[in-house]
């Protein structure tokens, strides 16, 4: 990442969108665990940028959820709470289902043979919390990718970064894993059948909304 840039708005756009990523990314990952001071002297400093646009950044992650900022003190990376668990679930669940209504009528049969593929990958995946985050997250985003509404695929993206973490550790109950998977291979179906009234309600129940 380099200092010098050209003063226009893209540039900057790109370098705060830059930052932003560099942080999130260290905050999903654990680099910063909950509680983790971040100063944006330090950040700045490391990335060889100004202080702006990791200013911008950590507002961003703030709105988000993902860091409380102290004014003129420092940031602190917020704790994942039961409660923030539940509303990421049920936020995800929501958005999930708009795309799923958007995409399934939209795609073309190989797209939904592609979505078939990764519904599948999640049938073994109830108990494995990694697991689980990485193909609903390869399922709804590429949903949301196809969703033919930029307005929705924007809202997904910005907000993927605070429900991957979020929603992390997160697994379905072992006495409800047989109902689970069978509502997956439900979905699979209203997927490949271009059903996206039901692609919506099964993408809801997924996630208990």
């Amino acid at each position: 990442m380099h200092s010098k840039r050209n003063g226009l708005g893209e540039s900057k756009q790109l370098l705060a969108e830059e930052v932003f990523h560099h942080i999130a990314t260290r905050i999903v990952e654990g680099d910063f665990p909950p509680g983790h001071r971040i100063r944006d002297v330090d950040v700045a400093e490391e990335l060889h940028v100004s202080r702006t646009p990791v200013r911008e950044a950590l507002q961003r992650l703030e709105r988000l959820g993902l860091v409380t900022m102290y004014p003129s003190r420092f940031t602190e990376v917020t704790a994942v709470t039961p409660e923030i668990v539940a509303q990421s679930l049920e936020f995800a669940g929501y958005q999930a289902g708009v795309s799923a209504r958007m995409a399934v009528s939209r795609m073309s049969p190989a797209q939904r043979e592609h979505v078939a593929g990764l519904v599948e990958q999640m049938y073994t995946a109830l108990d494995d919390a990694a697991a689980i985050s990485q193909t609903r997250w390869a399922v709804f985003s590429y949903l949301s990718d196809h969703s033919h509404n930029a307005q929705q695929r924007v809202l997904v993206q910005d907000s993927g970064m605070a429900l991957f973490r979020n929603l992390r550790e997160w697994v379905v109950p072992s006495d409800d894993r047989p109902r689970m998977q069978q509502i997956c291979r439900d979905f699979r179906d209203a997927v490949l059948q271009g059903d996206a009234d039901e692609a919506e309600r099964l993408a809801r129940e997924m996630h208990y909304v």
